[in-house]
């Protein structure tokens, strides 16, 4: 039962971004500012830091899954999130090995994360010409109040998921050391 928990945190997670962002007032998702919850990257950071054993990538698989997921559910185009939640993620796997897991890393790791994902995916989008944003506007209308309002959600994720997280984590290590 407990391998279910994870999927299931992070299915209901992607719904409630999309809750969210139904809910946002107009002046954050149709005017000049776009604030784009990232909830389940910042939850697959977690995973990542909390939940991975040195020699496990459960938070890249779910990257890439609940990528595609939300590609379909959200997207006109397929394979975006994917990539950059798989890409995403693989980098924070890396830096996570010489960084110790608390509070402040937790929230470094997951500004970085959003934005190498969402930098990569304006990049894209604008290489294909659905964006006419310049990079300027971008920055400054987009990713900085994405960024800022992901930090608030981070922050309570980090305090709602931190102890489970480790608790699973360690009753993993225990299956397979007394394998």
């Amino acid at each position: 039962m407990k391998k279910l928990y994870l999927p299931l945190i992070m299915l209901l997670i992607v719904c409630l971004e999309g809750v969210a962002t139904a809910m946002l007032p107009e002046q954050f998702i149709g005017g000049d500012t776009w604030l784009i919850p990232h909830w389940s990257l910042l939850f697959l950071v977690l995973i990542a830091m909390l939940y991975d054993l040195d020699n496990s990538y459960y938070s890249l698989l779910y990257a890439l899954v609940f990528g595609l997921l939300k590609d379909i559910v959200y997207t006109d185009m397929l394979g975006v999130y994917m990539f950059t939640y798989g890409f995403s993620i693989y980098l924070i796997l890396e830096l996570r090995r010489v960084l110790h897991g608390n509070i402040l890393v937790a929230a470094v790791l997951g500004m970085l994360s959003i934005v190498f994902a969402d930098i990569i995916g304006y990049f894209i989008y604008h290489l294909i010409g659905i964006t006419p944003l310049g990079f300027g506007t971008y920055l400054l209308h987009r990713l900085l109040p994405t960024l800022g309002a992901n930090l608030i959600m981070l922050v309570i994720l980090y305090l709602i998921f931190h102890k489970p997280l480790q608790k699973w984590s360690d009753s993993q290590l225990r299956r397979t050391t007394s394998l």
